[in-house]
């Protein structure tokens, strides 16, 4: 190819000096056709190839390289051939005589051929996109996979962040719920990739099959939805880049909470200081857009949705529930029942009937039992004998004062004093554990040791006045014989004062 200063000096001789295409390549030594070209052109045009180059060496061996390139698109990046791995196999399983470079240039060409390319969007006002992604933290010191929901609104460029102990059904709701709150409104359209608590089954058409739980957050918010092409994250690729960004500038170094509640106040603080942000290019903040993007939005609705993971389950002979790997205890009179389980993020509630039996903190552990003991205490008042092996009394921390009470009823009374124990225990079924203490502490330092008395003096306690025993159910306590004072002996104490 010539150079560009050649180019100049021909085009001078022939269009300045007058010299004609003849002598102007016998000047400067070049075909007339040559010169005809430089005329044409003011710099060189390039060298543009008129059919694919011919490589006769390679061509037998196009479809195995096809086929390797085609086979690493489902291999992990790090794990994908390079060209020189794939000249090394064509050498030594296939027999290619040729050299490497020609191997290297046909991948390269061929790797930039499939990259895809992409066109600018623009994001109108009251759209949004949601994902899930991943950090480690510490939780009350234990280190753990906090699962976030990342949920943004590409137009103005606010976005809110809730961190959950797992990727859950119930987390995606409440997350919705808390998002539509801090928004103050429900954007119009949300854009997801196929996660499976949205879409049940992808049609042959195209169509998505929704959950049922998706189905009911969206009859309850009444926005639309848009779903990715499956396996294709920049579908979204406003809110994966967010996901990052939030990982690396919230969650780095690893934070440490003493609770998911304190890690997500902390979150939606820094959700906040985004509000006050001026965008490169933009005259207002980030808050100010979201205020003019608010007039797009649903309106919410009057309680949000119940962000809860529903299941059906039958109490079993030990009282107890199946939700998610766990057993959750139930007051043992609905032993054998069919029982509704909603799973919230924090909290098991189940249901019998309209009544809620049970309340429990909910465990992400696998094969835990959670026990609440008050649901066991009536069936351990009948079956008194089982009340030092009881597994859900194992670990109830009580005052000191139950277990002096407990010894001396048992020094008293033997099994009946057991009974007796355990029936001071149910007044926790209706007052509170701080009001039975203060009974109990009640009935040691009067020494009425029973459970007659130990409700008394709750009772007592609660209509504030005093205790009023019946000292005839207590023969145990040692009689005192109080004389009567006579009116001589208040004289002779009035004499003595005189002198």
């Amino acid at each position: 190819m010539y150079i560009v200063d050649l180019y100049r000096r021909v085009r001078r001789a022939h269009y300045i000096e007058g010299k004609s295409i003849r002598e102007a390549a016998r000047l400067f030594n070049l075909h007339r056709k040559t010169v005809r070209k430089m005329l044409e052109y003011s710099v060189p045009p390039g060298y543009q190839r008129k059919s694919p180059a011919h490589r006769p060496k390679l061509a037998p061996y196009i479809d195995v390289i096809d086929q390797i390139l085609e086979s690493d698109q489902t291999i992990p990046k790090k794990q994908r051939h390079t060209a020189k791995r794939i000249f090394e196999r064509l050498r030594d399983e296939h027999g290619f005589p040729g050299q490497y470079t020609i191997v290297k240039d046909y991948v390269r060409e061929k790797r930039l051929r499939g990259q895809e390319m992409f066109v600018p969007l623009v994001h109108p006002p009251g759209h949004a996109q949601a994902d899930f992604g991943e950090a480690l933290a510490y939780i009350d010191g234990v280190l753990l996979k906090a699962h976030y929901l990342v949920i943004d609104l590409p137009y103005c460029d606010a976005y809110y962040v809730k961190a959950y102990p797992g990727e859950t059904t119930e987390a995606f709701c409440d997350g919705h719920n808390c998002a539509f709150a801090f928004f103050g409104g429900v954007p119009q359209e949300i854009l997801y990739d196929n996660t499976k608590i949205a879409v049940a089954k992808i049609l042959g058409d195209g169509k998505r099959k929704l959950t049922r739980v998706f189905s009911e957050l969206l009859s309850h918010y009444l926005f639309d939805t848009r779903f990715g092409r499956v396996g294709k994250g920049n579908d979204k690729g406003k809110v994966e880049g967010l996901v990052g960004y939030v990982r690396r500038n919230h969650l780095v170094p690893i934070p440490s909470f003493e609770s998911f509640d304190a890690l997500n106040a902390y979150l939606e603080e820094q959700c906040r200081k985004r509000l006050n942000i001026r965008l490169k290019g933009r005259a207002e903040t980030v808050g100010e857009m979201l205020e003019r993007e608010r007039g797009t939005f649903l309106a919410l609705p009057q309680s949000p949705y119940d962000a809860s993971d529903k299941q059906t389950g039958r109490v079993s002979s030990l009282s107890l529930v199946r939700y998610k790997n766990n057993d959750y205890s139930v007051p043992v009179e609905y032993g054998h029942r069919d029982v509704l389980v909603r799973g919230y993020v924090h909290e098991v509630v189940i249901s019998c009937g309209d009544k809620v039996i049970a309340r429990h903190e909910r465990s992400y552990d696998k094969d835990d039992f959670v026990f609440d003991p008050l649901h066991y205490l009536s069936l351990i008042e009948r079956k008194v004998g089982a009340l030092d092996q009881a597994a859900p009394l194992a670990g109830w921390d009580l005052p000191e004062p139950f277990d002096t009470l407990r010894r001396l009823l048992e020094a008293r009374m033997g099994k009946k004093g057991k009974r007796e124990y355990v029936q001071v225990l149910r007044l926790m079924e209706n007052f509170s554990e701080d009001e039975v203490h203060g009974a109990v502490n009640d009935a040691l330092r009067l020494g009425t040791i029973g459970f007659d008395a130990v409700k008394h003096s709750l009772l007592c306690r609660i209509e504030s006045r005093p205790p009023r025993l019946d000292m005839d159910n207590y023969p145990y306590l040692p009689s005192a014989t109080v004389d009567t004072t006579s009116v001589c002996d208040y004289m002779s104490l009035l004499v003595g004062g005189r002198s």
